[in-house]
């Protein structure tokens, strides 16, 4: 398909029988250049402009079209191992937050993480990008079905339901720890929204509040065990996108049900355990290349290119000292 060669007005009948394959095309593209875009949380104020466009030129290369050919492709392997991925929770989620965390190793804390204060600073600009994000959630889950039809339906609900039920139950976590907060409600619902990706075509509306209310709780620990050792993973990648989809994969194969998708398979609930085990290993499977790759490629650029900027320029800030440009 080199050059857009076969792909045309026509469907592709291999991947998306019911749409133009160029629309299929864009559709893909979008899920391609939004996953190394969520890695960026990872090394914020940090990295060197030239080296963030080799991370991701590299990182797309040898990650993320690898396993999206697994679990998508015509004879990728974990697709024919029964793998049930809706809308990405593999092949975004899990790799963008494995690979964060592999590159925020690799690169290094922040000048005066854990001493000054880096509290974020305009929480209207975190909920407006929460709400964008909550939006387009419904076109790439949604939209996954391939067709206005049941299926778009029933992910468009399900998806809202398990975001909406995460950022309720991590505001209750964060009063009983400490206070709640509106930063903690937009965490939460976008843990919600990736932990139902994967699941959002396969299962019901009260499994989708199952899988949001358990994603809040893994990741707001998980958060805590970051912090705990001191790893600076600035805007939580891996435990907001790589855990929260990591459980939403497995328990895809706890919830699925063949009566709302009968392209998809019974899950454990509806007496086939099976498909846990499938689910669990392909999550291990693509965590584990996710991260082990990501670690060799950021070390590689940093090796060669050098992935950081000097003191200097981190001080100043990467608007100024990289772009020349100030907000």
């Amino acid at each position: 398909m080199f050059g857009w060669d076969g792909v045309g007005q026509a469907p592709n009948l291999a991947y998306a029988a019911t749409i133009p394959a160029l629309a299929f095309m864009m559709f893909q593209a979008a899920f391609a250049i939004i996953t190394p875009s969520l890695i960026v949380g990872a090394f914020v104020e940090r990295i060197k402009f030239a080296s963030f466009l080799i991370f991701t030129g590299l990182w797309a290369t040898f990650v993320y079209d690898p396993v999206a050919h697994w679990v998508w492709g015509v004879g990728g392997w974990l697709r024919m191992m029964g793998l049930l991925d809706f809308a990405g929770g593999t092949v975004v989620h899990i790799t963008a937050g494995f690979s964060a965390l592999a590159i925020a190793m690799v690169i290094g804390k922040r000048i005066g993480y854990g001493k000054d204060n880096m509290e974020p600073s305009n929480i209207p600009l975190v909920v407006l990008g929460a709400v964008l994000l909550w939006f387009g959630w419904f076109g790439f889950n949604g939209g996954s079905a391939l067709g206005a039809n049941g299926i778009a339906v029933q992910a468009f609900v399900t998806t809202n339901i398990s975001g909406a039920t995460a950022a309720l139950v991590w505001m209750i976590l964060s009063w009983l720890h400490r206070r709640p907060s509106v930063l903690g409600v937009a965490t939460g619902a976008v843990v919600g929204l990736a932990a139902i990706t994967p699941a959002s075509g396969f299962v019901s509306p009260m499994a989708a509040m199952a899988i949001g209310s358990v994603a809040a709780v893994i990741s707001y620990y998980m958060i805590l065990l970051r912090m705990h050792i001191r790893i600076d993973e600035s805007l939580d990648v891996f435990a907001c996108h790589g855990m929260g989809s990591f459980w939403g994969v497995v328990a895809t194969g706890i919830f699925a049900s063949k009566a709302i998708n009968p392209a998809g398979a019974n899950g454990l609930l509806l007496g086939n355990p099976g498909l846990v085990w499938t689910q669990l290993f392909a999550a291990l499977v693509v965590a584990g290349f996710s991260f082990v790759v990501t670690y060799v490629l950021a070390t590689l650029i940093d090796l060669f290119v050098g992935l950081r900027v000097n003191k200097n320029e981190e001080m100043v800030g990467l608007d100024i000292s990289q772009h020349a440009e100030s907000v």
